[in-house]
């Protein structure tokens, strides 16, 4: 008996926890390279200057915007993540639980490019306080990660204007 309400004891603690707190990571939602694309939520094309287009996930909620690229397994080079913010302001971007490399846009309201953090490393340490933030030096209001490299190969840079 008493190891019957050991055991009742430890289901109900997992189920009172489950949601709350870090997801362990037997419950990510890692999926294989295509998986990580195939099935995402509302999305924009965005051209760069070169006239390459890219389809961008949206991240407009600050639950979206919080998750952002965690668990992603891949980028490919014809998708990224266009975050809306709430308001003009230095915001910089965390890079816990990410796991491929980024290059991170920063726009103003007209969309033109104020800051740019190539090459970003990803920061899988289970520590969050091993990994560190990127840019936020300058007011933005709208944000763009691409599979790094890309901003380079396509011409963003500062000054640019991007169309979405």
């Amino acid at each position: 008996m008493l190891r019957d309400l050991g055991l009742a004891a430890a289901l109900l603690g997992a189920i009172l926890t489950a949601g709350c707190g870090e997801t362990p990571s037997t419950a990510t939602t890692t999926v294989g390279e295509s998986g990580d694309w195939e099935n995402m939520g509302p999305s924009k094309v965005v051209t760069l200057p070169d006239g390459y287009e890219v389809t961008a996930e949206l991240k407009i909620s600050p639950q979206e915007r919080g998750e952002g690229m965690m668990y992603r397994s891949s980028l490919p080079v014809d998708k990224g993540m266009l975050f809306i913010l709430d308001r003009m302001e230095p915001q910089g971007f965390w890079m816990y639980n990410t796991y491929v490399p980024l290059d991170i846009i920063w726009m103003d309201d007209t969309r033109q490019v104020v800051e740019i953090s190539a090459n970003t490393p990803p920061c899988g340490d289970r520590d969050a306080r091993n990994c560190p933030s990127f840019g936020g030096s300058v007011p933005a209001i709208y944000v763009l990660e691409l599979a790094a490299g890309q901003a380079a190969l396509h011409g963003v840079q500062m000054g640019t204007r991007l169309d979405f």
